[in-house]
């Protein structure tokens, strides 16, 4: 059989917009009904592991899409129950390491000694959101949230579904990453957070959230993937009351939005979305 010798990408056949998140590889193109395999050239999102450490001591090595890091370190550090407050993080610094990047969280004296009181292993997850965890009493559960939260108008959701995709550029260059999107009460795309890992997109969003001091009461999120319990811990733990996916929910994801009265939305579309708890939150009509 003969081979086809692919040509190097080139500015011109991959046009990267966003480097360090996205590369250019040489790939070859096959039509079912074409016996000549064409050579071209696509953007592909950039995975990289990137070991969270606290104080100097190693936490959770994740992959992640190197971009907003500082904003992960404050969301995953929330959702880990690290700390409570964005205040209890002195800094964030990013440095290269063997093999990938090290994300130095520098923590408040008090928070560090509590924090390293609980150390948990976490190795390498993208899907997988509690890895580490060896007891079922551990897994993890939001604080109840103070006040019954926005009222939100399904117009405003729809609103912010049809804005999102535009600021979805790694993931229109790619077509490989979720997002995750923070929408005002009004349906404007406040903060959108792009990850090769569902759960990270999800942290990186409430990490600029938090570092921008944004009201939980002030909004809703929306995510492109599936809302599994994990996402819905996330977004309780934040302190959300709506939560939008474009995909479908988990069941043990209703049982947490309905214990947390998180109102979870899914399967998202540009004319219907489905309704699985907090129905009474949602304003419907025009």
């Amino acid at each position: 059989m003969a081979t086809t010798e692919l040509a190097a990408p080139d500015s011109e056949g991959c046009d990267t917009t966003l480097p360090g998140t996205s590369l250019c590889v040489s790939v070859l193109v096959v039509a079912y009904d074409d016996p000549e395999p064409r050579a071209d050239s696509r953007p592909l999102a950039v995975e990289m592991p990137v070991n969270i450490v606290y104080g100097s001591v190693p936490y959770a090595v994740m992959m992640t899409s190197p971009a907003d890091l500082e904003d992960f370190a404050y969301g995953f550090s929330l959702t880990e129950g690290i700390v409570e407050a964005a205040d209890e993080i002195r800094s964030a610094l990013v440095e290269q390491g063997d093999g990938g990047l090290r994300l130095l969280v520098d923590l408040a004296p008090g928070r560090l000694r509590e924090h390293l009181a609980r150390k948990r292993a976490i190795s390498g997850r993208t899907g997988c959101g509690v890895c580490g965890i060896d007891d079922l009493a551990a897994l993890p559960l939001a604080s109840p949230r103070s006040g019954k939260g926005p009222d939100v108008a399904i117009s405003a959701i729809k609103t912010a579904l049809d804005g999102l995709h535009e600021k979805q550029r790694l993931n229109r260059e790619t077509r490989a990453v979720h997002a995750a999107a923070w929408a005002r009460l009004d349906g404007s795309v406040f903060a959108v957070r792009e990850d090769v890992g569902r759960h990270n997109a999800l942290d990186k969003l409430i990490g600029a959230l938090m570092r921008a001091g944004e009201d939980p009461d002030q909004g809703f999120l929306i995510i492109t993937s599936r809302c599994s319990f994990e996402m819905a811990e996330k977004a309780a733990t934040f302190g959300a009351s709506v939560i939008v996916a474009i995909s479908a929910p988990t069941s043990l994801a209703i049982e947490r939005a309905r214990r947390h009265d998180l109102t979870l939305c899914a399967i998202a579309r540009s004319d219907t979305l489905t309704v699985f708890s907090g129905r009474e939150r949602l304003l419907l009509g025009a």
